[in-house]
């Protein structure tokens, strides 16, 4: 099938059936955590640096804007980590621009000056500070006390040339007079992004609709270009949908880790990310290598892939069901790989540089067995199909490919 309105009309899409669809005026951008709040992550291990550089350059490769290297108020290896990435950017001319996590303090600050010195890149420093009443109440701090670290580390970064994003933690628990005090301070000091940050995944999307529409009327009202960024947790899993719903109510910039590796529960993953927002229409980039910065993240830093995670997932793409692999081969002996990907998948396969795959186990039918015995390589005579698909009857789970060659292997006619 070639023709774009022929196929078009096997689809009824109830997500754009309204006139009042959404498209941002602008593609949203992305900033990479992985390397950052991924490795914060309970389950994570701290990767060595030539992998740590392997992420970067895929995510280069993806057109990821921006990454977070990590907090070189952690300690020197941190430092040491943090400068060899961003050498590797300036050395390699890649367009990804790095920044940081700094306290509000001089001393997280400092490496920055040196860091840019010694690279010629403008480092971003994401200089963050808790926001909520909780917090505040934790900590002994009083709202006085906050705007006094705001205004001592941000005057320090202007007059050291170092760029910033101001980052307020918790601000989907925090007061609006609050909010509103931070921010135009930090912006009046010269804050070129602010980040809004759902730090302990409290949000929903009506609430991150909420808090972003605040932030930006106070950025309005300061009539400067500054652009609002969102961090979001995922602890109610509302990670996705509130990232959408960020975009919709004005923020220019989404914050995601890879396989959403992170504090606690995690991040918004950054490969679901780019996958949801291509689907939508929302961005427009080659996806076809997401799927080696998902297998690459989960290497460096000793987390799953879990089987049936959407897109990238063992399972995602895999069907033994007799109905369902029976369309799909209907579609792939027609040689139409499109209506393959879709017949039964909501989601592209091609698009992500993978394909439908069909298997055979219990649930299986006859065009199961015989699908698999050609694409690998055996004439599917009706004894082979029928000794395929009796053994698979009779057991308890879809076969993986080892198992079934060894079934057509031992077949005797």
């Amino acid at each position: 099938m070639t023709d774009t309105q022929e196929r078009d009309a096997l689809i009824h899409d109830w997500n754009t059936a309204s006139t009042d669809v959404f498209r941002p005026a602008v593609p949203p951008t992305f900033d990479d955590e992985t390397l950052r709040d991924g490795l914060q992550s309970p389950s994570a291990n701290d990767p060595p640096l030539a992998k740590k550089l392997r992420l970067l350059d895929i995510m280069e490769g993806l057109g990821i804007e921006t990454a977070n290297l990590g907090l070189p108020g952690a300690g020197e290896l941190h430092r040491r980590d943090i400068l060899e990435m961003c050498m590797h950017l300036a050395k390699s001319g890649a367009r990804l621009r790095p920044n940081v996590a700094c306290r509000t303090v001089l001393a997280d600050i400092e490496p920055v000056v040196a860091m840019r010195e010694k690279t010629g890149l403008d480092i971003l420093a994401c200089c963050f500070i808790g926001s909520s009443p909780i917090r505040q109440y934790t900590e002994n701090w009083t709202i006085d006390t906050i705007l006094g670290h705001i205004e001592k580390s941000l005057t320090f970064a202007h007059d050291n040339g170092i760029s910033v994003m101001f980052v307020t933690e918790d601000t989907t628990r925090a007061h609006p007079d609050d909010i509103r005090k931070m921010y135009t301070l930090a912006i009046e000091l010269g804050a070129q992004r602010v980040c809004v940050c759902d730090t302990v995944g409290h949000a929903t999307p009506i609430g991150t609709r909420n808090v972003i529409r605040f932030v930006k009327s106070i950025v309005e009202a300061s009539g400067r270009d500054v652009k609002i960024d969102w961090h979001g947790h995922r602890d109610r899993n509302l990670d996705l949908a509130n990232c959408m719903a960020a975009i919709e109510a004005g923020a220019h910039q989404i914050h995601g880790a890879a396989l959403g590796v992170g504090e606690r529960a995690g991040n918004a993953p950054m490969d679901l990310l780019l996958a949801n927002f291509k689907l939508l229409g929302w961005i427009d980039r080659d996806l076809s290598s997401l799927g080696d910065y998902v297998k690459a993240a989960s290497e460096a830093i000793g987390v799953p892939i879990p089987h049936n995670y959407p897109v990238f997932g063992n399972d995602a793409f895999l069907t033994g069901t007799g109905v369902h692999a029976a369309a799909v081969v209907k579609a792939l002996r027609r040689g139409d790989t499109w209506l393959a990907d879709r017949v039964y998948s909501g989601v592209p396969a091609g698009w992500f540089g993978l394909e439908q795959r069909i298997s055979v186990g219990y649930m299986s039918g006859k065009s199961n067995a015989e699908f698999w015995l050609e694409r690998h390589g055996y004439t599917p005579s009706e004894g082979l199909v029928k000794h395929i698909l009796g053994s698979a009857k009779a057991g308890n789970h879809l076969f993986t490919d080892d198992e079934l060659h060894t079934l057509a292997r031992s077949f005797q006619p």
